[in-house]
Parts: structure tokens; C-alpha cells; sequence
């Protein structure tokens, strides 16, 4: 097998690491009571410093509620916590978790038509702004629309490199995140920045898995070359059904997969 970085981490990374999948398993629930800084230390063989570390890490994560003087309890991550924990909850031990999956899969489905519609909008708005000639634009503006036409034309190639990587299922889908990653850019909105960048961080490492069911919709090169074009173009009810057009046939077909059917 090809040779791997070595990923060097801190002591206190590793105990929280070990933190955090006891409270995401359930093995450490909601209310429930953490030892002692110095139990902690000495059950896991580190020093003080370093628990008192990974404590202030799981607090941030929304995992746990630290007190000075007082006892660190467990926080119900469902109500706590943000995207970040997303990669940790898909995958445990090993093993696809079906309703986060699905869950993310959901969320693929409806906010994809929704940033082509925005990515759509917004370009054609830069482009209305200064009309065909930028240069006679005020200063802004002119900055604006070269700005737009650089993330149209990273938009276009993109779909290009879906295409080209169409017959590898999983080097298509790391192109496909790439296109998504231009769109989002260009629907200029923070929260669905965020978000994808945490769906993204928690879809990549299922990318071999998934190939079998993905290699339909990420072996579509006219859909995203039509997708791209509708976006570039300033059409935001086009991008938006050709986008939901690209999504739904996949995530239907996996959604299906990862629901248990109820029984009679």
C-alpha cells in the first residue's frame, strides 16, 4: 500500500478524542459526571495540564459544561453542539452511522437548489451592476464583476473536471465537492459556507463507499455542465430545478438504502 503522512497529535488531543466518542456513543450520557481532573490523569497515564486542556476543547465542542470547583458534566451534544461533530457521529469504529447519513443526505437534497438559485442570482446581479462594460463602472462595481467572472469561470472549469474524472467514481466525486465548493462560493452566504465546509469534512471519508450509488449522478457530465451554465448565466430558477434535477436521483436511491423499512 502507498505510504501515508504520519499525523502527529498532542497528548490532549488524544484524550479528547477519547472524551468525545464516550459522550457521542452514548457511554457517557447526557448528565452524567466526568472524574476529577486529577482521577483523569491518573486513569489515563497524562498530565493535569493536558486533561485540563482537552476539557476546555470538549466544552467548545458543546460536549461538556466545565465549572470551576464544581464537577464537569455531560451536555447532550443534540442541543450543544454544531456541525463540527458531524465527521465524528457519520463514521464510528469504522462504521457508516445510517441516520446521520441520512440525515446529511436531506440536507444535500434541499440546500443544493437553494445555493445554485442564490450562486445564480447573485452573478447575474454583479453582471447587471456594471453592464457590459466594467471599466466604466465605479471602482466597486468594476471589482465586483471581475470578482464574479473569475468564480463563473472556476464554476465552468469545475464542471469540466467532473467530466473528465467521470469514469473514476471517486476521483468524480472529489471533483463534484470541488464544482459545489465554486457554487457555494458564488451564493455568498456564510451559514452555507459552513455548512458545506462541515457536510464536506463528514462526506469525504464515506467517498469509497458511496462510489457504487454516486457513480450515476458524479458520471453526469452534461448535467453539471448545464447546472454550471444556468449559474453562470444568471438564471436562478434554472440552476435551481437542474441542480435538484442532479441531486435527487442519488439521494432518493440512498435515503431508501439507509431507512429501515417498517415493519407491519
Amino acid at each position: 500500500m502507498p505510504l501515508q503522512p504520519v499525523v502527529k497529535r498532542s497528548v490532549s488531543a488524544d484524550v479528547f478524542e477519547q472524551i468525545a466518542a464516550d459522550v457521542l456513543s452514548g457511554e457517557l450520557p447526557p448528565g452524567s459526571t466526568l472524574p476529577s481532573e486529577r482521577q483523569l490523569a491518573e486513569a489515563l497515564g497524562v498530565s493535569r495540564p493536558a486533561v485540563r486542556e482537552a476539557l476546555q476543547r470538549l466544552a467548545g465542542a458543546g460536549l461538556v459544561a466545565v465549572r470551576q470547583g464544581d464537577a464537569t458534566t455531560v451536555l447532550d451534544y443534540r442541543h450543544g453542539s454544531g456541525l463540527e461533530i458531524l465527521p465524528r457521529l457519520l463514521i464510528r469504529d469504522g462504521v457508516l452511522e445510517p441516520a446521520v447519513a441520512r440525515s446529511i443526505l436531506e440536507v444535500r437534497l434541499h440546500s443544493g437548489p437553494k445555493i445554485a438559485e442564490l450562486a445564480a442570482a447573485r452573478l447575474g446581479r454583479r453582471r447587471t451592476a456594471v453592464g457590459d462594460d466594467p471599466g466604466a463602472a465605479p471602482r466597486s462595481d468594476a471589482d465586483a464583476a471581475v470578482r464574479g467572472r473569475e468564480i463563473a469561470d472556476g464554476i465552468v472549469a469545475a464542471a469540466e473536471a467532473v467530466a473528465a474524472a467521470a469514469d473514476d467514481p471517486i476521483a468524480a466525486q472529489r471533483a463534484a465537492l470541488t464544482f459545489w465548493d465554486h457554487v457555494v462560493d458564488a451564493a455568498d452566504s456564510i451559514v452555507f459556507r459552513l455548512m458545506f465546509t462541515m457536510l464536506r469534512a463528514a462526506y469525504e471519508p464515506a467517498l469509497a463507499a458511496l462510489a457504487p450509488v454516486m457513480s450515476a449522478e458524479v458520471g453526469n457530465a452534461e448535467a453539471y455542465r448545464a447546472l454550471a451554465a444556468a449559474v453562470t448565466d444568471g438564471d436562478p430558477e434554472e440552476a435551481a430545478a437542474l441542480a435538484r434535477a442532479l441531486l435527487e436521483p442519488a439521494t432518493t436511491t440512498l435515503i431508501e438504502i439507509l431507512t429501515p423499512e417498517e415493519q407491519p
